[in-house]
């Protein structure tokens, strides 16, 4: 049974979270930039941010478990980001031509998630796929796992061999648990998010990681708690909610709730944040926990709903 004081923090941070999203997209923030390109060599600086936006909001409309007025400022987040993508035609066309990258399927996925579709572009990835190129591309596993996930979700005539793509992650091969380090503890969560889809497929995380997991969770939790990196404490948190019955209880949950500032922003660590300076500067540096906890949020009360229900 899941602590209703969890849930009541879980539906504040979140919702908090996205109320600073949406303030900062309707001042402007955020926006790709005008001159940008389908060439662009960085897609992390281009619109990986607008992605990541779209992927929380994707999944507060498919949980349907936020209220009416998270729900409007989510789709109008997600309207917002189709269009800078110019509804699917920047993907199309840097797929086209750069046919061996995975960033446009990637996108999309999030976007077909919620309903908006560009048939050119899934004829297009339903070509490729086809290819041998498209396994090719050498990637880290756990994003392996992503683009696996995210043809699953656009409905693309592919069935991967999950049980593989899962052992050859960090956390397929459950190292000594205190290997963990920044970096890997990333990994742990992306290997989690796609094979659950985030949380939608709770049975798609193999018994023995589930089991690896849920006993070591709580101590990583205490560890990235105690060194204030609280973008990786929210990514734990959504991992807490995606199978089974939570573990960590309210500690990170608390922990958050005490660093979130009044208008929603939740710093990445615990370093000050400059908020008279630069808007465009500390919307960047912070918009990825906010997408973070508006996720964990989110998936915490859909998994608490689903629960409920006896699923």
């Amino acid at each position: 049974m899941i602590d209703t004081q969890v849930l009541a923090s879980a539906q504040r941070l979140g919702s908090r979270a996205l109320s600073w999203l949406h303030a900062a997209h309707r001042d402007g923030l955020g926006r790709i930039p005008d001159n940008t390109l389908i060439d662009f060599g960085d897609a992390d600086n281009a619109y990986k941010p607008l992605g990541e936006v779209a992927l929380a909001t994707s999944l507060v409309l498919r949980d349907g478990v936020s209220g009416p007025a998270d729900s409007r400022a989510a789709r109008e987040l997600l309207d917002g980001c189709w269009a800078q993508l110019r509804e699917g035609d920047l993907l199309y066309e840097r797929q086209l031509h750069h046919f061996t990258m995975t960033d446009p399927l990637e996108t999309y996925g999030h976007f077909a998630r919620a309903g908006y579709r560009h048939p050119p572009l899934e004829e297009l990835l339903d070509s490729l796929s086809r290819l041998r190129a498209s396994d090719a591309e050498e990637i880290r596993a756990n994003r392996r796992l992503g683009v696996a996930n995210a043809r699953r979700v656009v409905g693309l005539d592919h069935r991967p061999d999950w049980e593989a793509l899962a052992r050859g992650t960090w956390l397929g091969a459950r190292p000594e648990p205190w290997a963990v380090n920044w970096m890997t503890g990333y990994d742990i969560t992306h290997t989690v998010f796609h094979l659950t889809d985030w949380g939608a497929r709770p049975e798609g995380l193999p018994g023995p990681m589930r089991d690896y997991v849920r006993d070591w969770l709580p101590v990583w939790l205490d560890v990235w708690v105690e060194v204030g990196q609280w973008d990786l404490v929210a990514e734990l948190l959504v991992v807490d909610a995606c199978f089974g019955e939570p573990t960590t209880g309210r500690q990170g949950w608390d922990a958050l709730a005490a660093v979130q500032h009044e208008d929603g922003l939740l710093p990445r660590d615990s370093d000050p944040v400059d908020v008279d300076g630069d808007r465009e500067r500390v919307f960047l540096d912070h918009q990825h926990t906010a997408v973070v906890a508006v996720v964990a949020g989110d998936v915490t009360l859909a998994r608490a709903l689903r629960a409920t229900a006896g699923e």
